[in-house]
């Protein structure tokens, strides 16, 4: 492991460090908490950024979560300042990812956080290693195992056809090219946020820096020829999972539209759901007030955390 050098600007992301996994450089961070006397210990909080982005999309969140809590935050494999591959990814590799590094690093029932793809890994990770996950936080919860089921039959040869075009690899590397310019970032942030205040600089370089890692147009070839063969929905994941549960969505999600909150609520009688006015996909970082409000909230009514 090494230690990256810090700004003034990056420490309070806590103590940065890279993690050999399979040979893989995986990029972390984690922050003692600053209550390290208080002589009730909550769990530590696991933070699971969504596509695109990296642990510095908790920006506005690692700092609050450390008062009271140890938090981790990693790098998925292919994203942020982790090593870009080309393999086979998908929800089961990045769970055993996220499982690996409980192991290696925290060894005890965590809190796992995550956005968006981040929700799905913690909730794949929750089901399938039990062991880890002492509550779990989902924001704005895809179903990628699930989502062709719910289209009209008809359409279903089209978006066979879209994805055979999507895995062409020359195709790909014209779009990334183009993708990966700051102007047409923003343009795509403009649909994920509604409240745009925090559309900042700081949130176009996390996401612009990582397209320039070598190996980075591979590994979203890679992913677009792997991530959507999942075959189980999160209405199954959630079937067999018994911890507390809090699911948050904004009510103006463009990305993943909250019309199956309810109904994916209704499955685990441990679901406590938030349909929010006026908040998109990231309400981590779009208006983390309310979402702090809401967390200790949910997290002082399971004793999940100190008082």
């Amino acid at each position: 492991m090494r230690l990256r050098g810090e700004s003034e600007g990056e420490k309070r992301f806590g103590y940065q460090r890279d993690w050999r996994w399979h040979g893989w450089r995986i990029h972390y961070t984690f922050y003692p908490p600053l209550q390290a006397n208080n002589p009730f210990f909550p769990p530590p909080i696991l933070l699971l950024h969504g596509f695109g982005v990296s642990l510095r999309h908790w920006r506005h969140n690692i700092p609050v979560f450390r008062q009271k809590h140890f938090v981790y935050a990693l790098d998925l494999l292919g994203f942020g300042a982790s090593e870009k591959t080309y393999t086979e990814y998908g929800i089961p590799l990045w769970s055993k990812l996220v499982f690996d590094f409980w192991q290696e690093f925290i060894s005890q029932p965590c809190i796992l956080i995550g956005n968006s793809l981040g929700s799905l890994i913690a909730l794949n990770t929750a089901a399938s290693y039990p062991q880890t996950a002492k509550g779990l936080v989902m924001l704005s919860l895809p179903q990628l195992g699930g989502n062709r089921e719910d289209k009209a039959p008809i359409l279903t040869p089209l978006l066979h056809k879209i994805e055979e075009l999507l895995t062409f690899p020359l195709l790909i590397r014209l779009i990334f090219q183009i993708a990966k310019q700051k102007k047409v970032i923003k343009s795509s942030l403009k649909i994920a946020y509604i409240n745009q205040a925090n559309l900042d600089e700081e949130l176009l370089e996390i996401i612009t820096t990582p397209t320039k890692d070598v190996g980075a147009a591979r590994a979203l070839i890679a992913m677009t020829k792997s991530i959507n063969k999942f075959s189980i929905s999160a209405r199954q994941l959630l079937e067999d999972i018994n911890i507390p549960i809090l699911l948050m969505w904004g009510k103006k999600d463009r990305l993943i539209p909250p019309t199956k909150a309810s109904d994916l609520a209704a499955i685990n009688a441990n679901v406590e759901l938030h349909l929010l006015d006026n908040a998109g996909h990231c309400i981590h970082d779009e208006n983390p007030e309310l979402f702090h409000t809401i967390l200790f909230s949910w997290l002082r009514k399971n004793n999940l955390t100190a008082v």
